[in-house]
């Protein structure tokens, strides 16, 4: 089984068991903490990703390292440790999420600019969103590209909206040549 196959299978008996508990959302902020910190901190993750470290030792890191987590969360590592799998516990926490989130109708807008977004930006973007989708739950996620100059590109599930001054420059460039 891949590992992704296996992350979303274990993302989404963690889920049932946190809604029947009623608990999904504390859940879901635990499983973006781990996500991000696994993300962000290198030697945790290569601790994590280490064959040769004992699973009972990374359950023990992992638990003093996450120690203000929900009981649920905590039997995600006791089950990880049980089947020795670890190395896929950023990905279980990146799945949860995304399955919380179509729960919950929430839907992610990707959104690329040249530099962080503004109020002004954000504005545009919101208004291009209400367009886009009838989901009344967005959650905006920026990434920042300074090769598209300026503008923004925005992405709904497969849908695309280009807005950006590279794009423009490359529609102009084709109408010249031809």
């Amino acid at each position: 089984m891949s590992s992704t196959r296996a992350a979303i299978r274990y993302a989404k008996a963690i889920l049932d068991i946190a809604d029947s508990k009623k608990v999904a959302s504390e859940v879901s902020a635990d499983m973006a903490l781990i996500a991000s910190t696994i993300t962000s901190n290198s030697e945790l993750s290569s601790f994590i990703q280490n064959p040769l470290i004992v699973t009972e030792t990374k359950k023990d890191v992992v638990s003093e390292v996450f120690v203000s987590v929900n009981v649920v969360t905590k039997s995600l590592f006791q089950l990880l440790l049980e089947n020795k799998r670890f190395e896929i516990l950023d990905g279980i926490a990146v799945e949860y999420n995304k399955l919380f989130d179509i729960m919950n109708g929430v839907e992610v807008a990707k959104v690329t600019t040249a530099i962080p977004m503004d109020a002004a930006l954000e504005a545009k973007v919101l208004a291009k969103i209400a367009t886009f989708s009838s989901s009344k739950k967005i959650t905006i996620e920026n990434t920042v590209d300074p090769s598209i100059i300026g503008g923004f590109i925005l992405r709904i599930g497969d849908k695309q909206y280009n807005a950006s001054i590279a794009d423009r420059l490359q529609v102009l460039k084709r109408e010249l040549s031809n």
